[in-house]
């Protein structure tokens, strides 16, 4: 979770009386994430790379920013369809520092693109990104279900093993805390509280989605 903003730390009922997970109140943005997509199984390599790309551009930022940013993220990356930004060049990431839309930084722009490339790797060496990181999902059984966010972990030993092998794959601005923090939102890890209106939903989306494999 690194979500960059000073939070509560466990379930607090909205105005709506949904109980949610205390991160998500404040904004209307963060409750719709929280309910609608963090926690929610990710198959599809599109949206895979979107969220890898996202998470790294957050580094150092709140993640509301890079919620409302989101849209102008999509068209300025083609709406992350790797093969076509892994052809990206100079001129491209010369317009994208431009872009006042996006997150104007070098680094991370640049390890957009090469992370394109990166995902075109991993279909071919795993047969799908999908594949490649759903291959790290934790064993589920016997995981204590958290009430506070002090509970949740930074990193774990999936994650760091995740971190690597995207590495390896040629991903950047991937570290095993990133690493974590995208397995909580693609659903490999469901850290919604105990208590949370979303957490049934998330562990039910999981039961009905069938994974890929390499």
């Amino acid at each position: 979770m690194q979500l960059g903003v000073r939070m509560e730390t466990g379930v607090v009922r909205g105005a709506d009386g949904r109980r949610r997970c205390g991160w998500s109140v404040g904004t209307d943005d963060y409750a719709a994430y929280h309910d609608d997509e963090w926690g929610r199984p990710v198959v599809d390599d599109v949206r895979l790379y979107e969220k890898l790309v996202l998470e790294g551009f957050q580094s150092g930022l709140s993640w509301l920013t890079i919620l409302r940013k989101r849209d102008n993220f999509r068209v300025a990356f083609a709406g992350f369809d790797p093969e076509v930004v892994a052809g990206y060049g100079a001129a491209d990431v010369d317009r994208l520092l431009a872009d006042a839309g996006i997150v104007r930084h070098r680094g991370k722009i640049e390890a957009a693109v090469a992370n394109a490339g990166a995902v075109l790797r991993a279909q071919e060496s795993h047969g799908s990104l999908a594949a490649l990181i759903w291959s790290f999902e934790p064993r589920r059984r016997g995981r204590p279900v958290p009430v506070d966010l002090s509970q949740l972990p930074a990193r774990t030993d999936e994650s760091t093993a995740l971190a690597k092998e995207l590495k390896r794959c040629g991903f950047r601005f991937i570290g095993p805390t990133t690493a974590y923090a995208a397995m909580q939102s693609l659903g490999l890890v469901n850290d919604h509280l105990k208590g949370c209106s979303v957490r049934g939903a998330c562990e039910s989306d999981r039961r009905s989605v069938t994974v890929p494999t390499a």
